[in-house]
């Protein structure tokens, strides 16, 4: 831990604290209540950046470290903080965070809350609250806070509010459901299930059984289906068949194949079967569907 600490001014810093009573006035609005900033910055080069919050904050906090180094302490353990990591706190916890002395951090940060706020990091826990960003999602991350930041500057209104929240909402996405090393900071067992939901998708034409993708994931068939119902909502088999349809989907729409080729196409057989399985997904018949304007 840093020896001297520093709270408040880095050399290029940017730094915006909404007001609490314009929060109160806005963050029932439909559009805003989901997910909204209350403050968000820009450290460069912050040398001696400490804060310790004995009974954690109001708010969520997410921290990206574009460059040098830090720690985050939980009451069950210090973690170092490399470039190129962003770490998670959940409101209310008891948390420590600071720069290193030798190799200062550059951050870019945000607290937020909402109704649906911690859906977004919810898969996080397994990982510790830390997980590392791609090169190629970092520019997209930085332009995101820019574009945030450069609304704010202008000054608070609902607009405002409304447009910089589902700025939020992106860029979360790209830190939770779109970064592909956040898989690196899972456990084994989640990467081996994300393995497998890539694989089907790349390959929706084969007849992958159960027992198949269990063994790719290197689990029981039981603990495959029990794992992957909890991330994904369906069963395997049932969520592959899914992504045929909705490979399907796109053929009808992109392509004049008959409906029987495109059936073939992504792995049935039997066309009846494959109308079948397209209503019960569908909730119309894929000759309808084609019929149906698009766009």
């Amino acid at each position: 831990m840093n020896g001297s600490k520093k709270h408040e001014g880095f050399e290029g810093e940017k730094l915006i604290v909404l007001p609490r009573n314009f929060l109160q006035q806005v963050s029932e609005h439909p559009l805003v209540n989901p997910l909204y900033i209350t403050d968000i910055g820009f450290f460069p080069d912050a040398q001696f950046h400490y804060r310790e919050r004995p009974s954690g904050s109001e708010q969520h906090i997410l921290i990206y470290c574009e460059k040098g180094k830090g720690f985050v302490e939980f009451p069950e353990k210090t973690r170092p903080i490399e470039e190129g990591t962003f770490f998670v706190i959940p409101k209310n916890t008891p948390h420590i965070y600071g720069s290193d002395e030798k190799k200062p951090w550059t951050i870019y940060w945000v607290h937020f809350l909402g109704r649906n706020a911690e859906h977004y990091f919810a898969n996080m826990k397994a990982a510790g609250y830390i997980a590392p960003v791609s090169l190629e999602k970092s520019y997209k991350i930085k332009f995101l806070f820019e574009d945030i930041f450069s609304f704010l500057k202008n000054g608070y209104t609902l607009d405002t509010m409304i447009y910089t929240s589902q700025v939020l909402a992106n860029l979360l996405g790209v830190f939770f459901f779109i970064n592909n090393d956040y898989m690196l900071g899972l456990k084994g067992d989640a990467v081996r299930i994300e393995e497998t939901i890539m694989y089907m998708a790349n390959n929706v034409e084969l007849p992958l059984t159960l027992k198949e993708l269990a063994a790719m994931a290197n689990l029981s068939v039981t603990h495959y289906s029990y794992l992957f119902k909890k991330k994904t909502g369906f069963p395997p088999i049932d969520y592959f068949i899914r992504l045929k349809i909705q490979k399907a989907c796109q053929l009808i729409d992109t392509t004049d194949l008959r409906i029987n080729e495109i059936a073939s196409k992504v792995g049935f057989k039997d066309p009846y079967y494959f109308s079948r399985a397209f209503h019960k997904i569908v909730q119309m018949s894929p000759t309808e569907y084609r019929a149906i304007k698009k766009g």
